[in-house]
């Protein structure tokens, strides 16, 4: 196991007493890069540590944008109706799971990954401070997780995150990158599957444990969607850091016996990472019940809904 794991998934109940003691003695500060860059406090306060989101909750999430219902549950108004759908849907799996507190999310895709190049050639579209605003407006007001989800286009990480530092600096708001839209020089969003580096997961995380620290918030969460093994590369280079929840997050739609495979090979077989399912509710046939959803192993800490 990669040293500072200490986020790991199977961590349940009295052992989330000893996770907590281990945040509050001190983790050892994480090298930036193998070239050897300044270490950092990585440490988080008791405070911070009282607010640790998993594993003792789970989070479910609906997936989308206002901007279009094609692009997910969070775009289909009106919004008091989605968010009641959203609640109906967290019952279920409190149902299912009555141990452990579910926390209702939305994802907002944000930037939004496109087929056109846009003034800048950058084939993503940043969304307006009016509709960013709005969506946490509702996640805020309704005591909602709010989950940027980051689509580069032929951006990068490191050049989108400065735009969402606004938000990140809120303590409900949380992080994701969809590699599937992280282009090459010469690929288009929806002609071709792209791909991250572990590089930019590092600057994901760098960024979100900064962000901590800076504001004195609970640590942050960040999802990295994945349906193929070329969409995250170098995954063993991904960084640990006490202050970001990394979660692997099962992307892909089909079958049930497909998205179980796949589950297996992106969550359970990938390291000591929080596991995801994404679920479509138009694509997997049939949709996967709460209760088949919760018997996965290990079972999920995110379950999101597009």
């Amino acid at each position: 196991m990669r040293a500072g794991f200490a986020w790991r998934r199977s961590v349940r109940g009295g052992a989330l007493l000893l996770l907590v003691f281990t945040l509050l003695v001190g983790l050892p500060a994480l090298r930036a890069t193998a070239a050897g860059a300044a270490s950092r406090d990585a440490r988080v306060t008791a405070q911070q540590a009282s607010q640790i989101l998993l594993p003792a909750n789970r989070i479910v999430a609906y997936y989308g944008n206002p901007l279009s219902p094609v692009l997910g549950r969070l775009g289909e108004p009106p919004p008091d109706e989605m968010i009641a759908r959203l609640r109906r849907t967290v019952a279920y799996y409190t149902a299912a799971d009555p141990s452990r507190p579910v926390k209702p999310a939305l994802e907002l895709i944000a930037p939004l990954a496109q087929g056109s190049p846009g003034e800048d050639g950058l084939y993503r579209a940043r969304m307006s401070s009016d509709l960013m605003e709005q969506v946490s407006g509702w996640a805020g007001d309704n005591d909602l997780l709010l989950i940027l989800d980051v689509q580069v286009g032929r951006s990068s990480v490191a050049d989108e995150l400065p735009e969402l530092l606004p938000y990140l600096k809120r303590p409900h708001t949380h992080l994701a990158l969809d590699p599937e839209f992280a282009m090459g020089p010469s690929q288009v969003p929806g002609q071709a599957i792209g791909s991250l580096d572990a590089a930019d997961v590092n600057v994901a995380i760098r960024t979100l444990a900064e962000v901590v620290t800076a504001e004195q918030l609970p640590p942050k969460v960040l999802i990295v969607h994945r349906f193929l093994p070329s969409m995250l590369t170098n995954v063993d280079a991904i960084e640990s850091d006490p202050r970001v929840q990394v979660v692997m997050d099962m992307d892909g739609f089909g079958s049930p016996s497909v998205k179980i495979s796949k589950y297996g090979t992106f969550v359970r077989d990938v390291g000591d990472y929080f596991g995801g399912i994404k679920l479509f509710y138009n694509y997997d046939t049939p949709l996967m019940p709460p209760e088949d959803v919760l018997a996965l192993d290990p079972s999920p800490d995110v379950v999101i809904y597009q």
